[in-house]
């Protein structure tokens, strides 16, 4: 993805959130000058990579195929291990009218998926296998705002402003915004966007960013180069 057009991506995800009426914490409008002036302080946030993500899956239509998101917090892996500590994480995320997030589960992250405004949510819905595989020919239970729903393969279930879907490790999932965009919350448990997400279909979940000019706000994929190279 060139720079230039996750700049746009960012502008609008902020108009969108702004509409919404949720206030985003003080480091979701750093420049990247006023991150790496703060990256000692910030070390925490840096370390659980909080902030801006946008992605294309490698596939270079991100209208099509692709999410923007920002994670307002997340936990240790090592307190979920040990049981107790800061086990959770919380995002938001943003979903483009008919621009999917693909079939993915969790081997770890149980997730509450929410419509938080906007147009409709849509998420489709396969089980696993024993061994915990994509299986196109099993549904399975999730809790829709807390009560249980048996789902068929391949189910679609509609969710309107305020409406939540819990998602285990094992339910395979994708989901889009559907008659227009969507602003999505997940709260879970410790996310790990690096190792936690298991595709049905071969995708890259970071984009390669080509530098055609100069980013307003940093992406969790851009730490590791720019605040440590400065």
């Amino acid at each position: 993805m060139k720079r230039s057009h996750v700049n746009r991506i960012l502008t609008e995800a902020e108009g969108m959130i702004r509409r919404h009426g949720f206030a985003l914490p003080p480091f979701a409008a750093w420049t990247p000058e006023e991150m790496i002036a703060n990256k000692t302080a910030a070390r925490a946030l840096i370390e659980a990579r909080c902030g801006w993500d946008v992605t294309d899956y490698g596939g270079g239509d991100f209208d099509a195929l692709g999410l923007a998101l920002f994670t307002l917090r997340n936990g240790r892996l090592a307190d979920l291990q040990r049981g107790g500590g800061m086990c959770y994480a919380e995002k938001l995320l943003i979903s483009k009218q008919d621009q999917v997030a693909p079939m993915h589960t969790h081997v770890i992250k149980a997730e509450d998926i929410i419509n938080r405004g906007g147009a409709t949510l849509i998420v489709e819905l396969y089980g696993s296998d024993d061994d915990g595989n994509y299986a196109e020919d099993r549904g399975g239970t999730v809790l829709r705002d807390g009560i249980a729903y048996d789902f068929a393969p391949g189910e679609r279930l509609a969710f309107a402003p305020g409406e939540s879907v819990t998602l285990m490790p094992g339910d395979w999932h994708a989901f889009w915004g559907e008659g227009g965009d969507v602003l999505i919350g997940e709260v879970s448990t410790v996310n790990d966007d690096e190792t936690d997400n298991i595709f049905r279909d071969p995708v890259g979940r970071f984009s390669t960013i080509e530098e055609d000019e100069a980013p307003i706000h940093l992406l969790v994929s851009d730490y590791a180069t720019w605040l440590t190279a400065r």
